[in-house]
């Protein structure tokens, strides 16, 4: 059962518990010019030292199945081995198409989600803000914005095309056009409120919406299951489906740059190729996100052979640099391998009966599996006394964590 919490309280929550950090992309003198800062090239970061072990809740959802309501990996008849050394606390491999999930740990281990929050976001306010709408920034459009809110560079007094907003949101994971296309849904209260009601029509029982752009508060979680569910929406949606896969771009200039477009790059590695990091062979696309709170987190969607894949990580515990893409490009390589083999463990579709266990991917018999809420005092990060960080694919962000006395400050993701 979630407990209400009015809009009055949360604000007062997220005032009181955030904290100062420095974000990775367009912070201070640079979001007021208009032209974001180039993220600092450092390790992308795991498992904090001496944090104890995570464990997932005893009691989690069995929405699509119950084998994904069971704790650690689950796979099905025919599956092959699984990549080595995956760490990340949680992830999915379905079947975009047909909704069969091919294998998964921990699907429904409610989890923050960072940025990837902003794929239900785009899935709630995409199809209500006419594409060719423009707006000219006030203040209070951008009022409310976490500390350190990783930013495309809006300025206000600007106008600003409504795809530039979209693109704003998806290549640079921008809070500042997250709450600029909020207040054109009506505000952010009447956001978030959409949201919610969003997921729970998409069956996502496990996420609970506080923030419209990702950016951490006691109690908002999602699931790799629902992560999945939020990005096979949006590739329905043919502007969320372009915004996602679009790997550069140009941005609407400030003062700074006289007006003229600066270029900006998607902070989703596997899409652009930057700092280091490989573009996946026929990747389309996703989102990307990261705080010290919630890790790093990952949605992807490849295509290959004429299979769709919806692929979804979770906080790798692995401290190596660029760890999540390293797992997200092992766990697309094994499902192009295992999708037509393996017997699901699951389905994307919750209303839908789960896969029979006959051996072959596809067949479908039986009565679906129930879901059901996990509560929030299974979580084991939250705490009043936390200090909140903003989410965002480049953003370099920290979190005081209860009981100690430094907040750890980590690179982009």
């Amino acid at each position: 059962m979630r407990l209400p919490i009015s809009p009055q309280v949360r604000r007062a929550l997220v005032a009181l518990t955030a904290t100062a950090v420095t974000a990775g992309t367009a912070v201070g003198p640079a979001v007021a010019s208009g032209h974001p800062a180039k993220p600092p090239k450092s390790a992308t970061p795991g498992a904090p030292g001496g944090e104890a072990k995570k464990e997932p809740p005893a009691g989690m959802s069995q929405a699509g199945g119950a084998q994904l309501g069971k704790p650690g990996d689950q796979l099905g008849a025919g599956a092959p081995a699984l990549p080595p050394g995956l760490s990340a606390l949680s992830w999915v491999v379905a079947d975009a198409d047909t909704g069969q999930v091919l294998a998964a740990r921990n699907a429904h281990w409610p989890l923050p989600p960072a940025s990837t929050l902003k794929m239900l976001f785009a899935d709630t306010v995409l199809p209500g803000v006419p594409h060719d709408a423009s707006r000219k920034v006030s203040d209070e459009d951008l009022k409310g914005m976490g500390d350190g809110s990783s930013a495309v560079g809006i300025v206000p007094g600007q106008t600003y095309k409504v795809p530039d907003l979209w693109r704003g949101v998806f290549l640079r994971s921008g809070n500042d056009a997250v709450h600029v296309l909020a207040a054109m849904n009506g505000g952010i209260d009447k956001t978030v409120a959409d949201m919610q009601k969003k997921a729970e029509s998409l069956g996502a029982k496990d996420t609970h919406v506080l923030s419209p752009d990702g950016y951490d508060a006691p109690g908002q979680v999602s699931s790799a299951y629902d992560l999945a569910l939020f990005l096979r929406s949006g590739l329905k949606n043919k502007d969320f489906k372009e915004y996602c896969g679009t790997a550069s771009a140009d941005f609407p200039g400030g003062p700074n740059t006289k007006g003229k477009p600066f270029g900006i790059s998607n902070t989703n590695r596997l899409l652009s190729g930057i700092e280091g990091v490989s573009k996946y062979p026929g990747l389309i696309g996703g989102k990307n996100g990261y705080t010290t709170n919630a890790g790093n987190t990952l949605a992807e969607a490849a295509q290959r052979d004429g299979h769709t894949l919806v692929v979804t990580v979770m906080n790798p515990r692995e401290n190596k640099r660029d760890e999540v893409y390293t797992e997200m490009r092992q766990l697309l390589d094994w499902g192009f391998t295992a999708v037509g083999k393996a017997t699901p463990v699951g389905t994307l579709d919750p209303a839908a009966p789960p896969a029979s266990g006959d051996g072959k991917a596809g067949a479908a018999t039986g009565a679906a599996a129930g879901s059901s809420d996990s509560g929030l005092g299974t979580l084991g990060w939250t705490g009043i006394g936390a200090a909140v960080v903003v989410a965002g694919g480049a953003g370099v962000l920290a979190l005081t964590r209860r009981k100690k006395a430094k907040p750890r400050t980590d690179a982009v993701s």
